[in-house]
Parts: structure tokens; C-alpha cells; sequence
């Protein structure tokens, strides 16, 4: 299969919004395809009519683009093949791969329960599997497959190793319904041969039902994808992530405030390594990423660990793209839109804000001293620092100001030589100063402020808080 394009799928459950484990599962199906130039291409697995939503549907297409993971081609609908997957049945019981089932569920449940009182395996053995054609009645019935009743089937998972099966394990499973519709086991081989998916990347809660799948393939004599199953993500408590651990959708991190390259630099390294390394950009993840770098034990979601990484990616990122970022973050929690105003006052604080700022909120925070406007109503921390002794000495400061140049180097001088006359350091002042300019205690430097505000502004809000 090495001289094969690469044709890796994501196939959603429109039955809920997308879970961080189905995106994590996503970005590798992602980053292996297009690392090597492949397709990526998406599945709505929609079969279950009872659950499955437009709403959800979209909360899933949504989240992926929010992280960034294009796909290629129109999303294909799983329910829309369902006579494609009935083909295939037909075609396995026409060559004896299948056979028809007129067995009832009151007697498959007999049968189990009975099981079950003995303690013999519930494993249900259809006395149909060999009945001949000419003694069938004219009764509903369902296609099940005929599995191997003996030895052992092995396959090779990329990441599991070779995996064997005792084959009195399996069973005859059902392929169509008696209503003539086709089961779910059935209809991801049939849409991942039909999509021509080389290899199949996915949580390890389906390794089981790969060898099921495995028949499938065997019987029609298909080519088997590369097959790469993944440990699921456990909270830090070492259980499954669940709700109780906090977020667990895709949507709620971006509501949250993460920033998706931060995210997706997170989530690759999630359950993979590449060395040593933590932090690393698209382009090296796209480079790095193989099917052997992936761990066999579950992985931790440590949010720490999460911020941290973001917090390096917003210091880097490009400033247009963290504003463009910014306005999606404000949209996704339903915020007031900035103005043109406010734009353009944050892409010129851009440089100072991203520097410590782990997500969009804390980001936001520090931006207040351009996102208000005069007059600034400091906050009760503010208000304390704003004594009359250095209302006094801000307004002493002012007429420096007007006449300086308008730099870092200048602007320290002359408020360190203020400061000076009365006996204290520079950093005594920035409490006050913090507090004229912007009214609460986080905000980038005094300085930094002064410069993105500018001579006019600054001077404006300290006659402000002096007066």
C-alpha cells in the first residue's frame, strides 16, 4: 500500500456536539494525511435517525474548523448509502459469505437467558446457518454473516501491535435488518472501501470490532486498510474524560478562550511524541507525525499543560491572525463586537499583550486600557493608589510629558526623575500611574500603555486622575 495516496476519515456521530477525543482523533487522521500529501475526508455517521441532528451536525463541522482541520470534499452522509451497504449484503449472502436468519428476538432472548442461567456464552448460534434455500419459510428475516467458528485471526494495529482473536468469539453478526436496513458494523467497511480509505485511524474502543469488520472485508475480497487505534484521554483522576472533569467539547475550549494552534499543538502531543519536544508549530507537526509515535496508554488531559502551551503560541502568533482570532472568540461567547476603534487599538497593543497572555479572556483583560474609554473609573484597588500625595505628583508629572519624546527610554527617564525629586524609585510610581491609565491592577507596562495610548491620550487620562 506504500505506492497508494494516503486517504485517512473522520467519522462523526451527529448525536452530540464534538468531543475533545473525537477532535484529537480528527487532528491525527489530519496531520497523517496531510503530511504526506493525502486526503482527509469526512463521514457523518447519521444512522441513528432518533439522535442524530442538523444542530449537531454542524456543532461538529464547527469545531473542526475552529481547529483548523480542513477536509477534503463535501461531508458524506452515512444514512444516504444505505442501499449501497444493502448491495454489499446481498451480494455477500448471494455468494455464500451470509445467510438468512428467521430467528426471532423472543427466541434469541430465550436462548440467552437460558444461557445465562447455565453460564454458557450468550454468543447466539442461528440453526439457520445452514438450513437450505428450499426449506426457508416465507417469514421476515435478517442477513447475518457467517463467521469463522474456529482458530484464531490476528491483525496488525499500528499502534496495538499484532492483536489476536479467538474466532469462537465472533459472532454471526446481523448485516441487515429485517426491515431491509443495514447495521452500522456493515456500513463503515462498505463507506470507507467505497471512499477508498487507506488507513484507518481511530479510538481504541473499536479494536474489537475491527476483527467483526475484518469478515467484511475477507468477503468481498477488498483491499484491508492500515489500522492505527488509539488510547482514549482520561481526565487527571486517570478516568475516561467525561463531564465530570469540566469541558470536554470542542466548542467549550473555544469559548473558553484557548487559541486553536495552542489547541491543536495540545492535543497532537496528547498520546504522541516526537522526542522531547513540547512546543512545536503546524508545519513540524505536520512533518513529524507518524503512526509510531503514538503510546499504547491512555493519555492525561492536564489543562496546565494546555495553558502553557497556548500561552507560547499567543506570543508568537502573527498579530493579524490573533485579532482575526480574537473577533471569533468574542463571536463564539456571544461579546460585544470591538469597533473599528477597538481593532486597531488592540493590533497596536498586540506586541505587549500576547507576550504573558494564556488565553483570549486574559488577553481581553490586559486590552482594557484600549478597549475603554475616557473617563476611566478605576476599580476600589485603583482608587486607593490615587492618594492626594500622588494625584499631586501626577500632576507634576504631566507637563514633562508634554514637551518629551515619545519613547520607551524617554518616557522611563522622566517619570524616574520625577519620582525621584520625592525620594522613591520608579516602580512606586507605576502603581498610581497603572491606575490612571487604565483603572484596575492587570495591564501591560505603564510604558507599553503609554506608547500604544500616545502623548494626547495619556497625558488626558493622568489630568484625569490628578484633578
Amino acid at each position: 500500500m506504500s505506492d497508494t495516496p494516503v486517504v485517512t476519515r473522520f467519522a462523526p456521530s451527529p448525536t452530540g456536539a464534538l468531543h475533545i477525543g473525537g477532535a484529537r482523533t480528527a487532528l491525527f487522521n489530519w496531520l497523517y494525511a496531510r503530511g504526506r500529501g493525502g486526503k482527509f475526508l469526512l463521514r457523518i455517521e447519521d444512522t441513528d435517525r432518533t439522535r442524530s441532528t442538523d444542530e449537531n451536525r454542524q456543532a461538529i463541522l464547527d469545531g473542526l474548523t475552529w481547529l483548523g482541520l480542513d477536509w477534503d470534499g463535501e461531508p458524506t452522509s452515512q444514512y444516504e448509502s444505505a442501499a449501497r451497504h444493502a448491495e454489499v449484503a446481498n451480494q455477500m449472502l448471494a455468494d455464500g459469505n451470509a445467510y438468512k436468519c428467521y430467528a426471532t428476538q423472543e427466541e434469541i432472548e430465550a436462548f440467552r437467558e437460558k444461557a445465562r442461567e447455565e453460564k454458557t456464552s450468550t454468543l447466539y448460534r442461528s440453526p439457520w446457518r445452514d438450513v437450505p434455500e428450499a426449506e426457508h419459510p416465507d417469514l421476515p428475516y435478517v442477513i447475518r454473516l457467517k463467521a469463522p467458528r474456529e482458530g484464531t485471526t490476528t491483525l496488525h494495529d499500528e499502534v496495538q501491535g499484532d492483536v489476536t482473536w479467538s474466532n469462537d468469539q465472533l459472532d454471526d453478526m446481523i448485516l441487515l435488518r429485517s426491515d431491509g436496513t443495514p447495521v452500522y458494523m456493515l456500513a463503515v467497511v462498505v463507506d470507507d472501501h467505497d471512499m477508498g480509505v487507506t488507513h484507518v485511524v481511530r479510538g481504541d474502543d473499536h479494536l474489537a470490532n475491527a476483527f467483526r469488520q475484518n469478515l467484511i472485508y475477507e468477503a468481498m475480497g477488498w483491499a484491508k486498510p492500515v489500522l492505527a487505534h488509539i488510547p482514549l484521554i482520561y481526565g487527571p483522576d486517570g478516568k475516561k474524560l467525561s463531564k465530570r472533569h469540566g469541558a470536554t467539547g470542542a466548542a467549550e475550549y473555544q469559548a473558553l478562550g484557548y487559541p486553536a494552534a495552542g489547541m491543536r499543538n495540545y492535543l497532537t502531543r496528547l498520546g504522541w511524541s516526537h522526542g522531547d519536544d513540547e512546543f512545536f508549530s503546524d508545519a513540524q507537526a505536520r512533518e513529524w507525525f507518524d503512526l509510531s509515535g503514538i503510546g499504547k496508554s491512555p493519555a492525561r488531559f492536564d489543562t496546565k499543560k494546555l495553558e502553557n502551551i497556548c500561552g507560547q503560541h499567543m506570543s508568537v502568533a502573527v498579530d493579524a491572525a490573533l485579532l482575526h482570532e480574537l473577533h471569533n472568540y468574542l463571536a463564539a461567547t456571544g461579546a460585544e463586537p470591538l469597533t473599528d476603534a477597538q481593532s486597531s487599538g488592540v493590533l497596536t497593543a498586540l506586541y505587549c499583550l500576547k507576550e504573558r497572555s494564556k488565553t483570549f479572556p486574559e488577553l481581553v483583560e490586559k486590552a482594557q486600557f484600549v478597549l475603554t474609554s475616557r473617563p476611566i473609573v478605576p476599580d476600589e484597588k485603583s482608587t486607593a493608589m490615587l492618594t492626594n500625595v500622588f494625584r499631586g505628583i501626577l500632576s507634576e508629572l504631566t507637563p514633562h510629558l508634554q514637551n518629551a519624546t515619545w519613547d520607551r527610554d524617554t518616557l522611563e527617564g522622566v517619570v524616574s526623575e520625577v519620582a525621584g525629586r520625592h525620594d522613591m524609585k520608579l516602580g512606586k510610581l507605576a502603581g498610581p500611574l497603572r491606575a490612571a491609565l487604565v483603572g484596575r491592577p492587570v495591564s501591560p507596562s505603564v510604558f507599553d500603555m503609554m506608547l500604544v495610548l500616545g502623548r494626547e491620550e495619556s497625558i488626558a487620562r493622568l489630568n484625569d486622575a490628578s484633578n
